[in-house]
C-alpha cells in the first residue's frame, strides 16, 4: 500500500468518531390535538410540559412538540389529526373530549394521551380505567361529576327568591348530562334553575341577555371547553349586569369570575405530561392505567365579591384552597 493511501485511511478512520453524532435518530415529536385556541391553553400547555420534564424528557432538547388548534371548530378536528399523524407523531396527545374521539377515529396504532372531563369508558375512549387497552390511555378529571357542589357554592351567595341562570355549549357531548345533573342538584335545592344553551360566541349576549330578563341573579357555567375560549365575553357581560359567576377552572377566576370549584386541571395536565414521557421511554398505553384527578379546588374572588356588593361569609371563606384579593 503506498504511503499516501495509508494516510487516506487513516484520516478517514479518524473522522468516523466526529461524524458519528450526525447519525443519531432524531428526536421524537408529540402531536397535540387542542379544540380550543392557542391562547386558552397556556398554562395548561405549560402544566403539560412540566410533566414531561418531569418524566425526562424538554422541548427542543430531547422531544418535539407540534401543537393544531382547533379555534372551536371540532369539525377540523378530524383534518387537524390526519395533519399530526403524517407528520408522523410518536405520541398523539388529545387535549379534551372531541380531540380524543377524533385521534381514535385517525390512528389504531400510535399512542394516544387524553385529558377529557367526562368518563372516557362511557365514551368509547378506553376498554375500562385500569386496563384501557389498545394504543389509548390518558387522565380525566370527571369535572361533570362536581355540578351539583358547585350549584349549591353559588346559590349560597344568592338571594333564595331569585333564579340562577345557566350557559350550556349545545355542541357539547356532555352539554345535556350536564344540564340534567344542574336541574336535579338545583330541585335538591330548593331552587330555580334557567338554563339556555349557546352554539358560539355570537349566541352568549342574547342568551345572557334572556337571563337577565327572566330574572337570573348568577350565572352558572356548564364545565364544556369551549367556555374557556368565549370567557372573556362572558365575564364582560357578567360585569355588566352585575351577576355572579361559577366556572369550573380556577384560572377563570383569576380572570374575573366570582368562584370556581372543581378538579385541579392544571395537575391533570402535569400527569399527562409524564404518561407521555412513560409512553416515550417504552411503557404501552393499552397497561398504564388512565389517571384521575386527586386534587380539588375551590377558588374565590374577593375583588370580584366587592365590586358586585357580596359579603362572602366566613365558612365559604375557611372552605376555599385559594382566595384572589
Amino acid at each position: 500500500m503506498r504511503r499516501r493511501n495509508f494516510i487516506t485511511l487513516l484520516g478517514a478512520a479518524a473522522a468516523w468518531p466526529v461524524m458519528a453524532p450526525a447519525q443519531q435518530r432524531p428526536m421524537p415529536v408529540i402531536g397535540i390535538l387542542n379544540m380550543q385556541t392557542e391562547n386558552s391553553e397556556v398554562t395548561r400547555q405549560a402544566a403539560y410540559r412540566r410533566g414531561l420534564e418531569e418524566a425526562g424528557f424538554v422541548e427542543g432538547r430531547n422531544v418535539t412538540i407540534e401543537n393544531r388548534f382547533a379555534d372551536g371548530e371540532n369539525e377540523r378536528l378530524p383534518m387537524l389529526a390526519a395533519e399530526l399523524i403524517r407528520r408522523p407523531v410518536a405520541v398523539l396527545m388529545a387535549n379534551t373530549t372531541p380531540p380524543a374521539i377524533a385521534a381514535k377515529a385517525a390512528t389504531a396504532t400510535i399512542p394516544i394521551v387524553f385529558l377529557t372531563g367526562v368518563d372516557p369508558v362511557k365514551f368509547g375512549l378506553v376498554a375500562s380505567l385500569n386496563r384501557p387497552g389498545a394504543n389509548v390511555t390518558g387522565v380525566t378529571f370527571l369535572v361533570n361529576q362536581v355540578v351539583s357542589k358547585r350549584l349549591e357554592l353559588l346559590c349560597d351567595v344568592v338571594p333564595k327568591a331569585r333564579p340562577v341562570g345557566m350557559l350550556a355549549d349545545g355542541n357539547n357531548l356532555n352539554a345535556e348530562p350536564d344540564i340534567k345533573e344542574a336541574l336535579n342538584a338545583a330541585a335538591a335545592l330548593g331552587r330555580s334553575l334557567l338554563v339556555e344553551k349557546v352554539t358560539g360566541p355570537s349566541d352568549i349576549d342574547t342568551a345572557i341577555s334572556t337571563l337577565v330578563q327572566k330574572g337570573a341573579a348568577a350565572l352558572f357555567i356548564a364545565p364544556n371547553a369551549n367556555f374557556r375560549i368565549w370567557h372573556h365575553q362572558i365575564l364582560a357581560l357578567a360585569a355588566r349586569h352585575s351577576l355572579p359567576t361559577s366556572f369550573s377552572t380556577g384560572d377563570l377566576v383569576s380572570a374575573g369570575a366570582l368562584m370556581s370549584y372543581g378538579p385541579d386541571q392544571l395537575d391533570s395536565y402535569r400527569q399527562a405530561g409524564m404518561l407521555t414521557g412513560r409512553i416515550l421511554k417504552g411503557e404501552k398505553p393499552a397497561e398504564l392505567p388512565v389517571m384521575q384527578a386527586t386534587k380539588f379546588d375551590f377558588v374565590l374572588n374577593l375583588k370580584t365579591a366587592k365590586a358586585l356588593g357580596i359579603t362572602i361569609s366566613p365558612t365559604m371563606l375557611a372552605l376555599a384552597t385559594a382566595v384572589i384579593e
